[in-house]
């Protein structure tokens, strides 16, 4: 009964524990800058977030305007596990006349985008 008691046990928390979701951070934000180049701006990102590999990575950034409407998307078509933190750039975009500054938001694979804008200041 004991044997059969703790069988049971070990099959529940087993389940309990498979079916629970993956707690991940969120990829983070670490510095930006911009550029103006002619017409459109230019944006670098540093990013940091704990990739695992193809399972679980930072997958983008996108620039938003104050008003929320997305003005460039970055795809980030790999991890970069070995690579902590990293930068990518993004050119060509169009920002709205006057603006004088940016968000940015992050993304992974898993959570899909993070909770944190990052105000960028345009020089």
């Amino acid at each position: 009964m004991l044997v059969a008691m703790k069988t049971a046990l070990t099959a529940l928390l087993y389940a309990l524990c498979t079916a629970l979701p993956a707690l991940a951070d969120d990829a983070r934000i670490e510095n930006a800058t911009a550029r103006q180049s002619g017409g459109t701006w230019a944006i670098s990102v540093t990013l940091s977030h704990p990739d695992t590999g193809w399972d679980h990575y930072a997958d983008g950034w996108r620039v938003l305007d104050d008003k929320g409407n997305e003005l460039g998307l970055r795809v980030l078509a790999h991890p970069h596990v070995n690579e902590q933190p990293f930068t990518r750039s993004l050119s060509g975009i169009a920002l709205p006349e006057g603006a004088t500054s940016v968000m940015i938001q992050a993304r992974c694979n898993v959570d899909g985008w993070g909770e944190e804008l990052f105000r960028l200041t345009l020089p």
